[in-house]
């Protein structure tokens, strides 16, 4: 048997522009691990099992899909431990796949290679590819293309998942976005992201595109020298300069909601 590591992931900037020729959005995202994740192990079988978590469709479809490409029949035994909550915005699903074709292709007689890894990933959807990779990305196109960052590690993070709050589909997020005209000023979002890239301060990095929460103004009050929400939400993430601080506001978000401190971290 073999497992890994499935890493939450924030998007530390989220901006989103107008359909592409193929109906989907033009983005532009930040992506950075951290250590918050949940647990996958991955051993040889009669048949597909995938145990531990009822509600997965992401893990299978990626192990279906691998053993199509690889001229095989999926033939393995998934399990997933969940810690990462389930639709808020911390990439859980996504991660769980992408760990999960990792960890079978390594089992093939002939594993795929890197490329076709990768391929496979982005037909499951655009989050995952981020996820075969190590250190934090910038996703452009649909957010599948990435580009190795060198970005600051040495900061705290405290995520609220706000109580009550549910993810709407994503599909109703970008309609909303879609009537709001919110892809008007694209380019200057854009460049300011890069602006900020090129800098190395987080704290410049425009909000997110898609979703926004009251609890970011918290988190800033608090002492966070930035707070927005993560993909389209609900969770909200504070960045924090020192653990003391992270602690010290942690207690305060209780009653808000689920809380956890963590940190960036570079792999799986």
């Amino acid at each position: 048997m073999s497992g890994g590591l499935a890493t939450a992931k924030l998007n530390l900037a989220l901006v989103v522009g107008p359909l592409r020729e193929d109906g989907r959005h033009e983005v532009v995202t930040v992506l950075q691990r951290i250590e918050l994740a949940d647990r996958i192990s991955i051993e040889p079988a009669d048949e597909l099992r995938v145990e531990g978590f009822a509600e997965d469709t992401l893990v299978r479809s990626a192990l279906e899909r691998l053993a199509e490409a690889a001229g095989t029949t999926a033939r393995w035994a998934a399990r997933i431990r969940k810690q990462i909550p389930v639709a808020a915005g911390l990439g859980g699903g996504s991660s769980d796949a992408a760990t999960a074709l990792r960890l079978a292709n390594e089992t093939l007689p002939e594993p795929l290679p890197p490329d076709r890894l990768h391929e496979l990933a982005a037909g499951l959807g655009a989050d995952v590819p981020f996820f075969l990779t190590a250190g934090p990305q910038l996703g452009t196109g649909t957010g599948a293309e990435l580009e190795p960052l060198e970005l600051p590690q040495d900061y705290v993070v405290v995520l609220l998942l706000p109580q009550d709050e549910q993810k709407p589909s994503t599909a109703s997020v970008y309609a909303d976005f879609d009537r709001r005209g919110s892809a008007d000023g694209f380019d200057e979002r854009r460049a300011t992201l890069r602006q900020a890239l090129a800098a190395g301060d987080l704290a410049r990095l425009p909000p997110n595109d898609l979703a926004a929460s009251p609890h970011a103004e918290r988190l800033l009050g608090l002492g966070a020298f930035r707070a927005d929400v993560s993909g389209a939400g609900p969770a909200v993430y504070g960045l924090f300069r020192k653990r003391e601080q992270a602690v010290a506001a942690e207690p305060e978000l209780r009653a808000l909601g689920r809380t956890w401190i963590t940190l960036p971290t570079w792999y799986g």
